[in-house]
């Protein structure tokens, strides 16, 4: 065996090897379009949307199917503008009526693959175009206009527009079929969203207009696709009138050089009579077919061409996915920046509420006006200024005989706390509802619901919320006054006069007990910490200030949380994309590698 000979099998394992790791890429990359959902209604989102749907498409009907299948017979797709007669010239590349062509538009209405039938075995499953069912077609032959269709489906009807007509013709040559596809510019949007798919599933493009429409710009948005694709392309001006064929052809190949597409061959077909068939004289499309059977006798030109277009495919793919990250960040931002706008609001309302239990703003009005019907104007002050060992006697037999104004205190300061936290609430709701009715993608997902207000039954959870707080201050001053010495005065001055003093002194203080503010509440604010301090000390009265301050801080945090989560559970219910823009971004750039390859 020579060295040659020798070092041919490994060559072989080396580029199986390639093809099976360019496939498992190919497909991760499948994987990943699958989860770009792109759920914000923000500006441009509808064509990435659309972008991510071909991306996908073209993955699923030409590039993964051409990646597994590199040998396969090339699929040459004939497109074109409404009446440019593309049935017509597929007619009369294989010598006889096969597909149907007339005055009624659109006149493709289901597209037709012809193919050798030595062919068949490639396009019969689902290998390429896999979405499209198949219909399997036999060749009439008959003249119209008894046979006006020249296909005559087999089987089951299949939707015109999710299904390929097969039919296999001698007149085809092996390694290439021909698709006659619907009109690019269509008055249907169904075949024009069919030709596009068609389009992108071809190895060459066969692209057919007229002398009078040749500059029209909907197919030319298709050319230049192609172009970028690097899709081998070639172009049949069809019904050219001999006297402009020099004139317009010379135009023609200008713009397509401009374009980048100065290697794609150029066809004439003149204006001519059809005969009695509706059929071009076979010297019109001479040219045409000689360099279709070039192709397929060629099996390493036809090689360089399937490797030429896909890797075009998968360099467009590339630049695809480098969209889509930059969609999927443009989302992440969106969302980020929903998400911030009812964090700020919320946030900004607890701090106002807590402004609002430091600063003796709580203190006015009815609380006030209970607290010192609690305390009394004068008795009680002028026993605050004597020993304070006198004053634990009369001051706790004042509180012992009338529990009733301690609970109006506890309830007046519960009417009142309430109050401040629905307003805030409501202020909150009501500027994140402005903020992101503000945005595309804000507005979309509030929709035609109000949240600008509190949720219902929130008055009711704040008031709850409040007793349940109240509920552990008692229990705290109770947990303080174990000790015997506490507990004589803890017991002389009751457990409601204590809780009512220390619901007091935690909205009175601005920065703690060592910075006491009279406030709106002059002296009367003294009294409470003078009370606390006699029974637990100046320090222990600190500590349970801050710890009452900081449990209530902390249920208006959950309260408010449980607000801002209304519009936090819209953002959720949009999915969010599951892939990171990073790993598209990165998919991007290895896809860049292997069109290289």
């Amino acid at each position: 065996m020579s060295d040659h000979e020798s070092t041919f099998p490994a060559r072989a394992g080396q580029a199986a090897a390639r093809q099976a790791n360019a496939v498992g890429l190919l497909e991760s990359a499948r994987r990943e379009l699958a989860t770009v959902v792109l759920p914000l209604d923000l500006p441009g989102v509808e064509d990435a949307r659309r972008d991510v749907r071909n991306a996908a498409a073209q993955l699923d009907d030409y590039i993964l199917p051409r990646y597994r299948s590199l040998d396969a017979p090339l699929l040459a797709v004939v497109g074109g503008s409404t009446g440019a007669g593309k049935s017509t010239l597929v007619n009369a590349l294989v010598g006889h009526p096969v597909t149907r062509a007339g005055a009624i538009r659109p006149t493709t209405r289901q597209p037709i693959l012809l193919h050798h039938p030595a062919d068949a075995a490639w396009f019969e499953d689902q290998r390429v175009l896999p979405t499209l069912g198949r219909i399997r077609g036999a060749v009439l032959t008959g003249p119209p206009p008894a046979q006006p269709a020249s296909i005559r489906a087999v089987g089951e009807e299949t939707d015109p527009v999710t299904s390929l007509v097969l039919a296999g013709d001698p007149a085809v040559p092996a390694g290439v079929a021909l698709l006659d596809a619907p009109d690019v510019d269509s008055v249907s949007d169904e075949n024009r969203r069919l030709a596009g798919q068609l389009l992108a599933a071809a190895d060459l493009w066969i692209f057919v207009t007229t002398a009078n429409r040749y500059a029209d710009a909907v197919p030319w948005r298709l050319l230049l696709d192609a172009a970028a694709r690097d899709i081998t392309v070639a172009v049949v001006l069809d019904r050219v009138p001999p006297a402009a064929e020099d004139e317009v052809a010379a135009d023609l190949r200008t713009m397509l050089e401009r374009q980048g597409l100065g290697s794609a061959r150029l066809f004439i077909v003149p204006e001519v009579p059809l005969d009695r068939e509706g059929m071009l004289p076979p010297a019109t499309v001479a040219p045409l077919l000689a360099w279709l059977r070039g192709i397929a006798a060629d099996a390493a030109g036809r090689s360089a061409i399937a490797r030429r277009t896909l890797n075009g495919a998968i360099k467009g793919l590339a630049a695809r996915f480098t969209a889509a990250a930059n969609a999927v960040a443009a989302q992440r931002e969106a969302a980020r920046q929903l998400e911030q706008d009812a964090t700020n609001a919320y946030r900004d309302a607890a701090g106002r509420i807590q402004a609002a239990t430091r600063d003796g703003a709580l203190l006015r009005g009815e609380v006030l006006a209970r607290w010192q019907d609690f305390v009394g104007t004068g008795e009680f002050f002028r026993v605050m200024e004597q020993n304070i060992g006198r004053m634990r006697d009369r001051v706790g037999a004042f509180f012992r005989g009338e529990p009733a104004p301690a609970v109006r205190v506890e309830t007046a300061i519960e009417t009142g706390l309430q109050a401040v936290i629905l307003d805030e609430a409501a202020n909150a709701a009501e500027e994140t509802d402005r903020r992101w009715r503000s945005d595309p993608a804000g507005r979309l997902l509030l929709g035609t619901d109000d949240l600008s207000g509190t949720s219902p039954g929130f008055a009711d959870a704040v008031a709850a919320e409040i007793r349940a707080w109240q509920g552990s201050l008692m229990e705290l001053i109770r947990t303080e006054g174990q000790g015997k010495r506490s507990q004589a005065r803890w017991l002389s001055f009751g457990i409601n006069g204590l809780g009512a003093a220390l619901m007091i002194v935690v909205f009175s203080m601005t920065a703690g007990l060592t910075g006491l503010e009279i406030g709106v509440a002059g002296g009367t604010a003294v009294i409470g910490q003078r009370v606390l301090e006699a029974v637990f000390g100046e320090d222990a009265v600190r500590r349970l200030a801050r710890t009452a301050r900081t449990d209530l801080q902390e249920r208006c945090q959950c309260l408010l949380e449980d607000e801002r989560q209304r519009f936090l559970d819209r953002l959720e219910a949009a999915a969010p994309d599951a892939v990171p823009a990073e790993d598209l971004r990165a998919r991007a750039a290895a896809l860049t590698v292997l069109a290289a390859v």
